[in-house]
């Protein structure tokens, strides 16, 4: 395996705060703005939005790379993120980023496995590795044995759920790890 990898993207301003950002190897082009507190466009991904979107997309590969790597079946998992800017002497910048990562297992005896994993791969997971701000995580293990088995049956059935918050409380008592 190669030690160092390279990638490229570009972006190109079309509007004042305002632009696309694109790369040659993803066939969709994407849109941004700065944020409307900062003067962007409202309802537009922003350069906040990609940071956080980024680094809560590499804990999902992470944790699902790691538990298919150790053969560690889960039936979902889900990741709330919020990315927190402040201003310093410096300037403006991301201070913190909360992972709140819900992962559904079949079986009670898995938990301490899911929990172990899921913090394994905060600590792992590249982007969170690179970053300064600091990463908080709230995870939450649920066992759900009949979901388990609907959700492995339906893989359609976790994206259409992406947006819309979950039927179950993360909040739960006795829930989390």
């Amino acid at each position: 395996m190669e030690t160092i990898h390279t990638y490229k993207v570009r972006a190109k301003s079309t509007r004042v705060r305002s632009g696309v950002v694109a790369s040659d190897r993803v066939p969709e082009p994407i849109r941004f703005s700065a944020p409307p507190e900062f003067l962007g466009e409202p309802q537009v991904w922003t350069p906040e939005h990609f940071f956080v979107a980024a680094l809560v997309s590499c804990y999902v590969s992470t944790f699902s790379g790691m538990a298919n790597a150790s053969k560690f079946s889960f039936a979902s998992l889900e990741v709330d993120a919020e990315g927190t800017v402040e201003r310093d002497a410096g300037g403006w910048r991301f201070t913190e980023v909360r992972l709140h990562p819900s992962v559904k297992i079949e079986r009670e005896q898995d938990r301490e496995r899911a929990g172990q994993l899921l913090e394994k791969a905060e600590r792992s997971c590249l982007i969170a590795r690179s970053i300064s701000a600091n990463v908080t995580l709230v995870p939450l293990v649920r066992v759900a044995p009949d979901q388990a088995r609907a959700a492995a049956t339906n893989p359609t059935s976790m994206v259409a759920g992406i947006g819309h918050g979950t039927e179950d409380s993360p909040a739960t008592p006795g829930n989390q790890i």
